[in-house]
């Protein structure tokens, strides 16, 4: 089995050639005449970050030969991160060339500059206004489906006009092979945003979902549960989440993740998300009616049971029970006796999700529950306050770095927990995260 750390760097080797490969293809065949140091390393820096843009569509596009090794939460906090790096390579092309050559300022006049510059300042404000928005979008009070389709807009927007002026003022593009592979390559990247929003939703469209029942829980929290309508659904391992079209078609430009809170050994190939109400989308789920047809796209995510360990301690917070049930439900229908501990958080003691079904899954498990409440009713003896190092000590047997966790709630639960099991010396392959925030 490849170890942990030597997948990453496979990983990264291999995204590192995709950004240098059409950097490298430059150097062949002819080359122009030689210019300054500082010249040719600012069109490396645009060229590599052009690049990165374009890889962008195809992290985002859920190719499961992508996710599968990550899972899709990661690749997309990857895809934002990744965006800093782009921008900060767009703009130092610029930059340089403006510190070296002084006159080159007369091009920022997007009126009188020629349009080969004007693509480049449509790109560069296009990528600026995309993360704007990305970092600041419940600031600007945007909704999610507002700032998706805008995020994609600009996306386009950003990518196209950088390849309309990388070939319009492309020194190195004279020749005509470089040029065929680099607008082969431009025109990879782009048809990936129509196989994502046309192809795959024409699939989706051929195996809908009815909803056949709808069940309100505790903690604001409703649970669809969703039957194949003339297909026989899909496999899907406990953990993993799908994308919910929920009204609408598939060719919607949203759709949202949620995990999978049913059992994976459902024999009808029904599946159930159970959704809290958090948005303005989440608000409305519990007014879904009964027989109301609905698309998914999945399954998808890595934070699954599987690797070697003595113990699975699964750690949720708020909504963060929704993955965890869908494990512990798995487990008790395949009459699975491994020991597993299950640390909840929640506010209160009547906010805790699935309570009396946690309850009972103690008798089909060796199941132990930790609940951790912030704010106890009068008598309560359990866990007060934030899981920390003192409870796991307290409710886990030592070695710790023996188990296996699980983490998945509010971000800064999750960092918090993080950071605590890094001090307990127990190593990253032994923790998994879910994250829901996509955008």
């Amino acid at each position: 089995m490849i170890s942990f750390a030597l997948r990453n760097i496979l990983w990264l080797i291999i995204y590192l050639f995709f950004i240098l490969a059409p950097l490298f293809v430059l150097l062949f065949g002819s080359l122009p005449p030689a210019r300054s140091f500082w010249t040719e390393l600012s069109i490396a820096l645009g060229y590599s970050g052009l690049a990165i843009m374009g890889l962008q569509f195809g992290l985002t596009s859920r190719f499961r030969w992508v996710t599968k090794p990550w899972g899709e939460d990661v690749i997309y906090h990857f895809h934002r991160k990744i965006s800093f790096i782009a921008l900060g390579l767009v703009l130092a092309h610029p930059l340089i060339l403006f510190v070296i050559r002084p006159e080159l300022l007369a091009l920022l006049n997007f009126i009188a500059a020629p349009w080969r510059a004007r693509l480049a300042a449509i790109s560069t404000y296009s990528l600026i206004a995309l993360i704007i928005m990305a970092l600041w979008r419940v600031k600007l009070k945007l909704s999610y489906e507002a700032w998706h389709l805008t995020h994609i807009i600009l996306a386009v927007a950003a990518v196209a006009a950088g390849i309309l002026h990388m070939v319009a003022w492309g020194v190195y593009l004279v020749d005509p092979v470089k040029k065929a592979l680099w607008c082969a390559l431009a025109l990879f990247w782009l048809t990936l945003l129509p196989y994502v929003r046309i192809v795959k939703p024409l699939f989706m469209l051929r195996r809908p979902y009815r909803v056949a029942q709808v069940k309100v829980e505790r903690g604001d929290t409703t649970t669809l549960v969703m039957k194949p309508e003339g297909h026989q659904g899909f496999r899907f391992t406990p953990g993993q989440f799908g994308w919910l079209t929920l009204w609408g078609s598939p060719f919607q430009i949203t759709g949202h993740p949620f995990s999978f809170s049913s059992s994976a050994e459902a024999s009808d190939g029904s599946v159930e998300m159970s959704i809290r109400k958090l948005g303005d989308f989440t608000a409305n789920v519990s007014r879904v009616a009964v027989g109301q047809r609905v698309y998914i796209d999945g399954p998808y995510g890595a934070f699954t049971i599987g690797n070697p360990a003595d113990m699975h301690v699964l750690i949720a917070g708020g909504v963060g029970i929704t993955p965890m049930m869908s494990i512990l439900r798995t487990l008790a229908d395949r009459g699975d006796k491994r020991p597993v501990v299950l640390i909840y958080g929640s506010k209160d003691w009547e906010s805790i999700t699935f309570r009396e079904e946690l309850d009972a899954l103690q008798a089909r498990l060796d199941l132990k529950l930790v609940y951790v409440l912030t704010r106890p009713h009068e008598g309560w003896t359990g866990e007060v306050g934030y899981i920390d190092a003192g409870l796991f000590k307290r409710h886990l047997p030592p070695p710790f770095d023996m188990h296996e966790y699980f983490i998945c709630g509010p971000h800064m639960m999750m960092d918090a927990i993080e950071q605590t099991l890094a001090q307990m010396h127990v190593p990253m392959s032994k923790y998994h995260t879910e994250r829901y925030n996509f955008a």
